[in-house]
């Protein structure tokens, strides 16, 4: 019988799922629980050994003649300040030692209750990966734990191997041996080229004939690292390619660019049709809410990260694969095994996506992101700022040979003009930024600037405040939620932007709109920056958005 806590037995599970089976066991009350389990489980060899200064060594000892990762196990306190010598001579030694440590809650430190001293990160920087367990209390913990365990067990042998700390959280009781087998356990792989093979012997062509609906999704991209894409066109055939304006793919005609709007109208039953046997990710960020939660509703069988550090992110909780190359390389080598017909779960896609009409909204921030986005010159660099600025963008269709950036790293409002700003600056194209009144204004420092080139141009839309808050659901319209949560204001950007030399132009009507925006859109390069003003009202921008949606799902 093994231990009822749960973290213990997630870690017991994964530790044979990835082999880790030799184990050295030192005495003590806070991690009893997990000695016991560890040594009543035939999967694990297990070594008694008293002193930790030893043991550590010990297991180092084992490990050399093994040639396999072996871990060490101790309770809280100084037991585990013991390991600290064997920890830097394997960290040293490149040895993949795994140091299991019992802790107690951690809001018993520093109030003098017995062996217990601040353990996550207590090796600092001998340690190639640490993490610390939460004990787990509901379904989003053991997702949490489950990741960190299987973080921590991959990085003791990636690329260059060496000590990895798992330390664990144990309330009392300790002692409670209620669980008659361990559980099934998600296990994330790590393979570094395309043609891995699973335990089964499976390649990577028999196992993606094994999943017929198969999707990949395109996150936030550089346009230098997308040289080799337009070989990968045959993907088309056979995956559903999801991507947007940040992924700088690209656009292929059966590229998919409005899902988000797609996954709105969706019924559940129409959304479980829709959903992925296999997701392949790659890229940074993505911005559809919708999207996220789709996959998370709907997870796929198995989900492939594709990262060229190999790194371990698992947006969607289904993570399964990662694989570390560079996307392009990987995308490549997919296409090259795309000899099937096309797929009928292409063909499902393209033909739901098809049916979703082109956005049309009377005069609001809506209509002139809309309007500037489809008389952008052919070869311009597109800049958008967070929150409303990214979200609209995304409604309507853009040239393939429009760049795009955005700060989606942290995804806050700060610096997104600067960023621009800092582009413009060194580029010999004419660059184009979309933000609201909040992002403007907080960044507005960015124009006091004396590289600010002529090559810059700004459509800002101000509905004075934070327009996007008023689509937070359980928010209500009162003067507290105007004045302090979408900071309402009565500023333009006029004087500013004539005080640092830029042409200044505003609309307020559809008339206005249309007249600027041709000057703003123009492809000749003037003597001056420009920057349009648009005001429009954050209720008629919400309440236009909601019909759009509103029309959409009938």
């Amino acid at each position: 019988m093994y231990s009822d806590k749960k973290n213990i037995i997630q870690l017991a599970a994964l530790l044979e799922a990835h082999h880790v089976t030799k184990v050295v066991l030192c005495p003590g009350s806070r991690n009893a629980p997990i000695v016991h389990t560890l040594s009543t489980n035939p999967a694990f060899t297990c070594y008694s050994v008293t002193d930790e200064r030893s043991a550590g060594y010990f297991a180092i000892g084992v490990a050399l003649r093994e040639k396999v990762p072996v871990a060490v196990c101790c309770t809280s306190g100084t037991a585990l300040l013991n390991l600290h010598p064997a920890v830097a001579e394997a960290y040293y030694q490149q040895v993949p030692l795994i140091v299991i440590s019992g802790d107690r809650p951690a809001a018993w430190v520093g109030q003098m209750d017995g062996q217990t001293i601040p353990q996550p990160n207590v090796f600092h920087n001998l340690v190639r990966k640490s993490v610390n367990l939460p004990e787990i209390q509901n379904e989003t913990d053991e997702w949490y734990c489950n990741r960190l365990i299987n973080e921590a067990l991959l990085e003791a042998c990636h690329r260059v191997k060496g000590p990895v700390h798992i330390n664990v959280t144990l309330s009392e009781p300790l002692f409670n041996f209620t669980i008659k087998q361990l559980p099934t356990v998600r296990v994330i792989n790590r393979y570094r080229k395309a043609d891995f093979s699973t335990p089964t012997g499976a390649t990577l062509p028999d196992i993606l004939k094994s999943f017929p609906k198969r999707m990949i999704i395109m996150g936030q991209g550089n346009p230098e690292k997308q040289d080799d894409i337009e070989k990968q066109v045959l993907l088309h055939k056979q995956y559903v390619c999801l991507s947007e304006h940040i992924g700088n793919r690209p656009a292929h005609e059966a590229s998919l660019r409005n899902f988000d709007v797609a996954l709105y109208t969706m019924s559940e039953d129409c959304a479980t049709q829709m959903a992925p046997d296999l997701l392949i990710t790659c890229g940074g960020h993505i911005v559809s809410k919708r999207l996220k939660q789709f996959i998370r509703q709907h997870p796929p069988k198995e989900h492939w990260h594709v990262s060229p550090d190999g790194e371990v992110v698992d947006l969607f909780g289904a993570l399964t694969t990662v694989i570390e190359m560079e996307p392009a390389d990987f995308m490549n080598e997919l296409a090259l095994l795309n000899n099937d017909p096309p797929s009928e779960y292409c063909h499902l896609w393209e033909d739901y996506c098809q049916t979703i009409p082109d956005p049309s909204f009377g005069y609001s921030a809506m209509s002139a992101v809309g309007m500037l986005i489809k008389k952008l010159p052919q070869v311009s660099v597109l800049h958008l700022a967070n929150s409303s600025s990214i979200r609209y963008a995304q409604l309507y269709p853009l040239s393939p040979s429009v760049e795009v950036f955005c700060n989606r790293g942290v995804n806050g409002i700060d610096g997104s003009l600067s960023t621009a700003v800092g582009y413009a600056a060194g580029s010999d194209k004419l660059n184009f930024m979309i933000i609201g009144d909040l992002s403007f204004f907080y960044d507005m420092n960015a124009l006091w600037n004396a590289h600010v080139s002529r090559n810059l141009r700004i459509l800002l839309i101000n509905n004075e405040g934070g327009e996007i808050f008023h689509t937070l659901p359980g928010l209500k319209s009162t003067d507290i939620s105007h004045n302090y949560i979408t900071a309402v204001h009565r500023t333009s950007a006029k004087g500013w932007a004539e005080e640092r030399g830029f042409i200044y132009l505003q609309a307020k009507d559809d008339t206005q709109l249309e007249e600027a925006m041709e000057v703003l859109s123009k492809p000749e390069l003037g003597k001056q920056p420009l920057l349009l003003e648009v005001f429009t009202s954050k209720h008629t921008d919400t309440s236009l958005l909601k019909e759009y949606y509103h029309q959409l799902r009938k």
